[in-house]
């Protein structure tokens, strides 16, 4: 999880959100959204490198459907591909093999897709 300002393109993380058996935790989600009101959620899009779907891929869409099902809140998909490359190399050049535990790692790649989704100019 990360949140950002659209004005400066930036982006900081929020702890990850672990899921129980696929199901999200809808209270934190819920808790999130009412901390920090965002005018919309953008739900990283796992593609193929070649920009094909892939199995995660259907799962993605389906929870960026329940956000705004649930919350009413905008949600928009956003390609995420080597996002969590780029994530780990990051947080290994600051802490090495200690620092790339996955909340870390995925707090990490939300940032970077966050940002990405910002200098496409959306």
């Amino acid at each position: 999880v990360a949140v950002g300002q659209r004005i400066t393109g930036t982006a900081r993380p929020l702890p990850a959100i672990k899921a129980q058996d696929g199901t999200p935790d809808w209270n934190i989600i819920e808790r999130l959204l009412k901390e920090w009101q965002p005018d919309e959620i953008i739900v990283g899009l796992p593609l193929n490198m070649d920009g094909t779907e892939q199995p995660l891929t259907a799962r993605a869409r389906k929870f960026a459907n329940r956000i705004h099902g649930r919350f009413g809140v905008e949600v928009k998909l956003h390609d995420e591909r080597l996002s969590t490359v780029e994530a780990r190399s990051g947080l290994f050049e600051q802490g090495g093999y200690r620092a790339l535990n996955k909340g870390k790692v995925d707090s990490a790649a939300a940032v970077i897709i966050l940002e990405s989704y910002f200098e496409q100019g959306y």
